[in-house]
């Protein structure tokens, strides 16, 4: 069923059938082939073995989204050295101790993000080479490295996650975890060598580099990267000119499009809004939209992977009615990533999807009451452990060695997998109810007003701490003004009745989300959050800075 078993396999097995194939492309710049990348590839592993390096030892890779992004992580893991993918977004202090606690020996670095390391840092490796032309920036050692061809048990990479309840831990994923995984995920969805994605998520995430790079190049498709950051005016040109066939995002960015370009339209006219109401007309409507996405999107999409954290409700259901070609899967760095999935056609509206073939997923501890337990999973994907970190990799293993998740789920009769949220989230009620703020926070989010936001028990009583969206916010401002008939130069003699507006839209916010939720998880207060709240590396809020947070310095209700 897996026929490969290491990165090595996977780059040889792909340059010899895909030989001429465009591989890598920067959009609006080079393209590398296939056998070119597999040049590339010797050239750094010269660099690498030149500055004393040997199998088994790390190199960590700091680099924005490019060709050579794939062709280092391939250099490093093929002669048998342990790859260190370093997310962009942790700060300079993170990123000099991840590489000190990885015990990195060299580091392959784009411009921008070299800046962020400290001398003492750099000063500390056998080499640096520069990601963007692979030419070395500098060099302490010089002497004859060694490599050998990896083997399935070995380790590949150390990946180092941002927790949002605790310092980063490095995932330990072997050759055999990634290949496998690859492969398990090209029985799930076969990919072809016509295939064409557009690359827009830090290729240090485990979920892009395994099926935006692994996945992808197994197949013999094309990868295409995006030089600066894909917003709006950037992202959209690019969708257009690429026109991928395979599309991986996070949630964030399809509830955005949805909210903004199709909720909005459909709820901003009376009558359009009464029709949206009725579920004919919607799915009617949500057609039409999709058919316009779909165009926006290139036209040739076939794949739309949605992942990384739970899709909001309302926009599943715009993609599901409208027949948009979305799937949505299940894992987590420690199952590097892939453990559930759905294909196109075929997905469950809060599903996840089921078991990947050859992954087992059990739910231990089952609440009685809720139906709902830990998911566990056992799969030849299952990460090594923690680097140095013995203690949280016993932790996270039950007795018979399948990997705890974490997170709280249940399968439905046809084994479709659910995911409720974490189970450290969880809050329990004054009468020992279970509530899960995710849901709710589901909710919140679908509100038109409402950015983000998180849930959190404050003596007994459930609080939203709200993040408004500023667009949203700031149209209605302007509504505010004119219908008072104000310029901005006057607006603070007028402060004091916008505040009472926002608290009548905190009312509506609070009302809203009540109205939809179940008895024991209604919210009691909306505390507005100024700020976006603070994030990981991979955009998921810190929620332990706000939970349990004494809130009198904020703005209430």
């Amino acid at each position: 069923m897996i026929k490969l078993k290491t990165i090595y396999e996977l780059l040889h097995v792909s340059v010899e059938k895909f030989s001429n194939n465009i591989a890598f492309s920067m959009f609006g710049g080079e393209d590398v082939t296939y056998r070119e990348v597999k040049e590339r590839v010797e050239q750094v592993q010269e660099l690498l073995l030149g500055a004393g390096l040997k199998a088994g030892d790390k190199v960590a890779l700091l680099s924005s989204s490019m060709p050579n992004w794939g062709v280092c992580y391939f250099a490093v893991t093929t002669a048998g050295m342990v790859v260190v993918p370093l997310m962009p977004d942790f700060t300079g202090e993170e990123l000099d101790s991840l590489i000190d606690h990885s015990e990195s020996k060299a580091l392959l670095v784009s411009d921008k993000l070299f800046t962020k390391l400290s001398k003492d840092t750099v000063s500390k490796l056998n080499i640096v080479i520069r990601t963007k032309n692979l030419s070395v920036i500098s060099q302490t050692v010089k002497e004859q490295g060694s490599k050998v061809i990896p083997q399935p048990e070995d380790l590949a990479a150390i990946i180092y996650t941002s927790g949002t309840t605790s310092k980063p831990k490095g995932v330990m994923l072997t050759h055999y975890n990634l290949a496998s995984n690859a492969c398990l995920c090209n029985i799930l969805f076969p990919i072809y060598e016509t295939d064409v994605t557009l690359s827009v998520l830090p290729m240090s995430h485990t979920y892009e580099c395994t099926l935006g790079l692994l996945l992808i190049f197994s197949g013999g498709g094309r990868m295409t990267y995006l030089e600066k950051p894909p917003t709006p005016s950037v992202l959209l040109p690019a969708l257009r000119k690429v026109r991928p066939t395979i599309f991986l995002i996070v949630p964030l960015i399809i509830e955005k499009v949805f909210n903004s370009q199709v909720k909005s339209k459909f709820t901003s006219n009376k009558f359009i809004s009464t029709l949206y109401g009725i579920s004919f007309f919607r799915r009617i409507l949500h057609r039409l939209a999709s058919n316009k996405l779909m165009t926006a999107f290139g036209g040739r999409i076939r794949f739309l992977g949605i992942g990384g954290a739970k899709l909001h409700i309302e926009t599943e259901t715009f993609l599901h009615e409208g027949g948009f070609p979305y799937a949505i899967g299940y894992g987590l760095t420690e199952t590097a990533p892939m453990a559930a999935g759905q294909i196109p056609g075929k997905c469950r509206i809060g599903a996840t999807g089921p078991a990947m073939q050859g992954v087992d997923i059990r739910i231990d501890n089952i609440n009685p009451e809720t139906g709902l337990g830990e998911v566990v999973i056992n799969s030849p994907s299952v990460m090594k452990g923690y680097y140095k970190n013995p203690e949280a990799t016993a932790e996270v293993f039950t007795e018979d060695g399948w990997f705890r998740t974490g997170d709280l789920g249940e399968f439905d009769k046809d084994g479709y997998l659910y995911i409720k949220g974490r189970l450290k989230n969880m809050i329990l009620g004054p009468s020992g109810e279970n509530i899960y703020p995710e849901d709710i926070e589901s909710v919140l989010n679908s509100h038109a007003f409402v950015s983000e936001s998180v849930v959190t028990q404050q003596d007994g009583r459930l609080i939203a701490l709200v993040h408004f969206d500023s667009e949203a916010i700031e149209k209605l401002k302007d509504e505010f003004m004119t219908k008072l008939e104000i310029t901005r130069d006057e607006w603070n003699l007028k402060k004091d009745e916008w505040s009472k507006r926002m608290d009548e839209i905190k009312d509506e916010v609070m009302k809203y989300v009540n109205s939809k939720v179940n008895r024991f998880s209604r919210i009691t207060e909306v505390v507005e959050e100024e700020n976006e709240f603070e994030k990981t590396p991979s955009k998921k809020i810190r929620r332990f800075l706000y939970t349990n947070r004494n809130n009198t310095n904020q703005t209430k209700k």
